[in-house]
């Protein structure tokens, strides 16, 4: 899937959320606008993970040795965690 249609995707989705929350709102229907409202959470947080593994990716093929060593480092300090975890 590209991201452009993965932006689309999620505007749309959003816009619906959007809209089945107003009419929850203008029919006094909770669940209804508790509903729009979370399936409106789910778009933003569908574009932030896009947006995070755009911005992940264009970091991995501007630096790749530093975003090595980033990853050795978390794995050494995970490592660490789950090692003192265990004993």
């Amino acid at each position: 899937m590209s991201m452009g249609s993965t932006k689309t995707d999620s505007a749309v989705s959003e816009l619906a959320a959007n809209a089945q929350e107003a009419v929850g709102e203008m029919l006094g229907d909770a669940s209804m606008r508790l509903s729009g409202n979370a399936r409106a959470l789910c778009g933003k947080s569908k574009q932030l993970a896009t947006d995070a593994a755009v911005v992940t990716r264009e970091a991995i093929a501007d630096n790749p040795l530093a975003t090595l060593g980033i990853a050795v480092g978390i794995g050494f300090a995970l490592g660490a965690l789950w090692a003192a975890n265990r004993e």
